[in-house]
């Protein structure tokens, strides 16, 4: 037995379904990684951020903002859970040669964590579409700061 999802709770069904429309989404679909002339579609659904909850034993959330910047290999793992919707055969030992190649590429954690990280983030609906912008313009602030 799962303890996230209320399945086993459910036990009556309504047959009156209500069609809700939606706004267009103003963000982004997902955070594109290029690495070495290649692109690496990231998002997060909410199956994967369940995992990585269940994986880490708190909220995704805490997990990346307590204490400083997370260890490289919880970044690889939000990297590589990222990639399961488009990129789906992408092992944890393909993320790390991948961030290898960005090292190698002038890339470095702190990058991975304010770029990447942050930015799978922003389009796996942590944040407003308002609050993901703010977000950008302050880590390509702090980016150039650190050049």
């Amino acid at each position: 037995m799962s303890v996230f999802g209320l399945d086993e709770e459910i036990t009556e069904e309504k047959n009156e379904e209500k069609v809700v429309e939606f706004e267009k989404p103003k963000k982004r679909p997902f955070y594109v990684w290029e690495i070495g002339g290649e692109s690496y579609r990231l998002k997060l659904d909410s199956a994967a951020v369940c995992r990585l909850e269940e994986k880490f034993g708190q909220n995704l959330l805490n997990v990346i903002s307590m204490n400083g910047i997370p260890a490289l290999g919880v970044m690889l793992t939000i990297v590589q859970s990222a990639t399961v919707k488009y990129q789906h055969s992408l092992t944890f030992e393909k993320v790390q040669k991948l961030y290898d190649r960005y090292v190698e590429e002038g890339g470095d954690q702190m990058k991975l964590y304010t770029n990447v990280i942050m930015g799978i983030m922003a389009v796996s609906g942590f944040f407003t579409a308002e609050q993901a912008e703010a977000m950008e313009d302050k880590l390509e602030a702090a980016t150039q700061q650190m050049l």
